[in-house]
């Protein structure tokens, strides 16, 4: 067996044994994390700011990313219902979650405390990130650099408030 094949055989042992959905109460890791029963659970489709990003408001002040936290008070101890649809590149879970029926990770974008990422979503959120847009949510409040480059950043030797701040980066 080679090519997709293979990959996806590999895929299918690279997940957490468990069959059909989770449904659990979770934890949150970070704004696009969680973790139920210690599995963690990447949203798929998303990206949120890291929990050292600084963003800076529309008052031109820094604040720090408040994903994880809004997360948090979202779930609220509540059940939340994960299907798995892969494992990304630290053999994490990848799923699309929900509770009481609200996908997660359009809550997220919508609020604007994430980013529909494009390469993994194919555009799933992008609706939701025009609206949280056009209403200056969460993010779009102020300047911001999306996550993907900010990682890159740091991974190349940059500074959290270097890294954080430069409006360019997200275009």
């Amino acid at each position: 067996m080679r090519g997709p094949g293979l990959i996806a055989v590999a895929l299918l042992f690279a997940l957490p044994a468990f069959a059909g959905d989770l449904i659990e109460q979770a934890s949150t890791i970070d704004g696009d994390t969680i973790e139920i029963h210690g599995t963690r659970i990447r949203l798929s489709g998303i990206d949120a700011p890291e929990s050292d990003k600084l963003c800076r408001g529309d008052d031109s002040l820094q604040y720090r990313a408040k994903a994880a936290n809004a997360l948090d008070a979202f779930i609220a101890g509540r059940p939340v219902r994960c299907t798995p649809v892969g494992a990304d590149q630290y053999r994490r879970t990848v799923a699309v979650c929900s509770i009481n029926g609200v996908d997660i990770a359009s809550w997220l974008v919508r609020a604007g405390l994430a980013f529909d990422w494009p390469q993994y979503s194919r555009g799933k959120y992008a609706t939701e990130q025009k609206e949280a847009e056009r209403n200056g949510r969460g993010v779009w409040a102020g300047s911001y650099v999306v996550p993907w480059l900010y990682r890159t950043c740091i991974r190349n030797g940059g500074r959290p408030a270097g890294c954080s701040d430069d409006a360019n980066m997200h275009l």
